[in-house]
């Protein structure tokens, strides 16, 4: 009831902001999150939304630039057709997690198959091989292009025992370890590629104006 109240008073009074105030005023009145909602629903337009922004995935000026503003504050970014403002609404920090993996499929290996050939990779890599090199030899799936990177991922992204196994403190950085999932046949062989880091994301909502 009280979204729908709030949109309609977003809806009900974009015409008196048009009318007597800036686009800057209006994003000042907001603060939480439905309220942001409702005013993205009366302007009513594709380009205006919510992005999220990750300190460590985003690295063009403009994520950075926003990085540098406390919540509640906005930045405009101007050109010859159009105003784009960006309002921080919220900032979190949270502990990430990065790995690489040599994926085999239980459907087509047996366990037999599966463990021979994990200790074969595993051998080779101690030998030398690098382990980028023996994902896009070994693993079967399309990660193999990437040299079985992962990148970084909270621990809610992940199959829990995939993550159980990953964010175990007994895996030191550059240590190679298996993980089994019968339920899924899923079988890794995994290098621990990164510590866990803490990483800022801010949530930033933008708008679009074109000019007249």
């Amino acid at each position: 009831m009280f979204k729908n109240l709030l949109i309609l008073f977003f809806i009900g009074t974009t015409s008196i902001f048009t009318a007597q105030t800036s686009t800057k005023e209006e994003l000042q009145i907001l603060e939480t999150p439905e309220q942001v909602e409702g005013y993205l629903e009366a302007k009513n337009s594709k380009n205006n939304k919510l992005i999220t922004f990750n300190e460590e995935k985003h690295k063009t000026i403009l994520a950075k630039e926003l990085f540098t503003l406390s919540i509640g504050e906005t930045r405009v970014n101007e050109n010859e057709f159009e105003k784009t403002f960006y309002k921080v609404i919220k900032k979190t920090k949270n502990t990430y997690y990065r790995v690489a993996y040599i994926y085999l499929d239980g459907t087509k290996y047996g366990a037999k198959e599966i463990d021979k050939l994990r200790d074969k990779i595993i051998a080779q890599y101690h030998e030398g091989a690098p382990f980028g090199f023996l994902a896009k030899q070994y693993s079967m799936d399309e990660n193999a292009n990437k040299g079985g990177d992962l990148g970084w991922f909270l621990k809610s992204d992940m199959h829990s025992d995939f993550e159980n196994e990953v964010v175990n403190e007994n895996h030191e950085l550059n240590a190679v370890f298996t993980i089994d999932i019968p339920s899924k046949n899923w079988y890794y062989v995994v290098l621990k590629t990164h510590e866990p880091k803490d990483i800022s994301e801010i949530e930033v909502l933008k708008i679009v104006e074109t000019k007249e």
